[in-house]
């Protein structure tokens, strides 16, 4: 991570217009069709949140709004991204988990399972520090939701996506999910991009 001159980047107008906003995160709804994770998760013997949270980090690393974040006053550059889980403890209490974002699924995989299984069993979250920018993911499988807005304290401004229980029907399996993010990071068009390319690597995705 380092900090670099907003001036000299393309967010540099957003970072004007939107630091000092009261409230700078936006979210945006999206139902996505899941089915094609449901069919691997199950025959494969891969846990769909771990699928889902892969594909998030696929997405995003195509795209270089994901690479920064406004941090305090002032805004960082990354070289890695990570996806941030939420994991149930041994306790039944729950605390968060960092995975590093790689390209290759079953690395990916491995680290969301060691690392996953360290936090249930420590009942401490583990943190990957400042090295990447961390995308936050919640499962609310107890319940279907149409959509969340994360909590906004004016100090986590990291990317947030939130969904409920997945639905069944006929044709097809649909999971509706809410993403939050700040203006600073990326504008409407950005998000609805990235919500577009997580769609593709969710049908596409082949093992």
């Amino acid at each position: 991570m380092k900090e670099i001159d907003p001036k000299q980047t393309k967010r540099a107008t957003a970072f004007e217009l939107w630091m000092e906003a009261p409230m700078p995160m936006i979210t945006l709804f999206k139902t996505l069709d899941i089915s094609n994770l449901v069919k691997l998760s199950r025959k494969h013997n891969y846990k769909l949140n771990m699928l889902l949270c892969w594909c998030i980090g696929k997405a995003a690393s195509q795209m270089e709004e994901f690479y920064l974040l406004p941090v305090g006053n002032a805004l960082m550059q990354y070289d890695s991204i990570a996806v941030n889980t939420v994991v149930t403890t041994k306790d039944g209490d729950i605390n968060t988990c960092d995975i590093p974002f790689s390209a290759q699924l079953e690395q990916f995989n491995q680290d969301y399972l060691r690392l996953t299984r360290q936090v249930h069993d420590t009942c401490e979250p583990y943190d990957l520090g400042d090295d990447y920018m961390v995308i936050g993911t919640s499962a609310l499988v107890q319940t279907e939701i149409d959509g969340a807005v994360n909590i906004y304290a004016g100090f986590y401004n990291n990317p947030f996506i939130i969904w409920g229980r997945y639905k069944r029907n006929f044709l097809k399996t649909t999971l509706s999910i809410s993403f939050q993010f700040h203006h600073t990071q990326m504008d409407g068009g950005h998000a609805a991009k990235f919500l577009e390319c997580l769609q593709a690597e969710i049908s596409t995705l082949k093992l």
